[in-house]
């Protein structure tokens, strides 16, 4: 297994190239897949990139993101409720069927984790059927619990599971990212729950390294830098019959400062050495 076509870039991994850069570099890197951010897309135009990707024959694997559902005010509430519409529809206008939700962190003076999580449900009640309607999936992404208090209550798994098993599958998944859940000692049998339920809606790589950089968030390590055993989580994944794209998604400012065909080249390499 040493192909590209699972492989999708996705565009924070090469936050330094526009979307035009992007596109143009992974037709020549033979790569007919990406992961897109809301913010840059809208800024390009939804219709327009979605035109852009189209005519250059590339797909778009995951758009990021939705979620933010943890305020304890209604208006924040409801203006959530009306962003999470909003990327709904821009899912649905660039033909790619997976939101990726971070799904909010606790809100100011609060130190309850239970009823954070349990807003995320109300909001995902009300969400899931809509995003159904537009060809949609909705996929909680755990994030590492260094994350919990200010971008995400849900930190494994099993609590993304016990929140996504509310719903059906067809509205509401996880996301599997390496870089969040390789520490945990349950992954390999959450993966598998997931996978039976049919709940891994995306699958994404990125290395753990050390010493996190000042404000951990762009701490995320070139594959094979690191302490995560991708091929490790790839079979894991393949063992549930999950055969969807598989997503590298880097937050490093190392990589954003070089040249962006090099790092495009240094991450297909990698993924071939580590992940195939």
């Amino acid at each position: 297994m040493t192909d590209l076509s699972r492989l999708s870039i996705n565009q924070e991994t090469i936050k330094q190239w526009s979307l035009p850069e992007l596109t143009e570099g992974c037709v020549k890197a033979g790569i007919d897949k990406v992961g897109l951010w809301r913010a840059p897309v809208q800024e390009y135009g939804v219709e327009r990139t979605a035109q852009l990707l189209a005519d250059a024959r590339i797909s778009v694997t995951s758009l990021c993101r939705g979620g933010f559902f943890t305020a304890l005010d209604p208006a924040e509430r409801a203006r959530a409720l009306d962003d999470n519409h909003a990327a709904i529809d821009e899912a649905a206008a660039l033909s790619t069927d997976t939101l990726v939700l971070v799904s909010g962190g606790l809100p100011a003076g609060s130190r309850d984790l239970h009823g954070a999580r349990e807003r995320i449900a109300e909001a995902l009640a009300e969400l899931g059927p809509y995003a159904q309607e537009q060809g949609v999936r909705l996929a909680i992404e755990p994030l590492h619990p260094m994350f919990a208090s200010d971008r995400c209550v849900v930190s494994t798994l099993s609590q993304a599971l016990d929140i996504a098993e509310r719903f059906p599958a067809e509205q509401v998944g996880v996301v599997v990212d390496t870089y969040h859940i390789w520490w945990d000692d349950q992954a390999a049998a959450q993966i598998a729950r997931a996978g039976a339920g049919g709940r891994i809606h995306s699958f994404q790589l990125a290395d753990w390294i050390t010493p996190l950089p000042a404000g951990v968030l762009v701490g995320r390590g070139q594959l094979g830098d690191g302490s995560v055993d991708f091929r490790a989580f790839r079979e894991m994944v393949e063992a549930t019959g999950f055969t969807g794209p598989i997503e590298v998604e880097i937050f490093n400012e190392g990589l954003w400062a070089r040249d962006g065909a090099e790092v495009l080249a240094e991450v297909a390499a990698r993924y071939v050495e580590h992940a195939c």
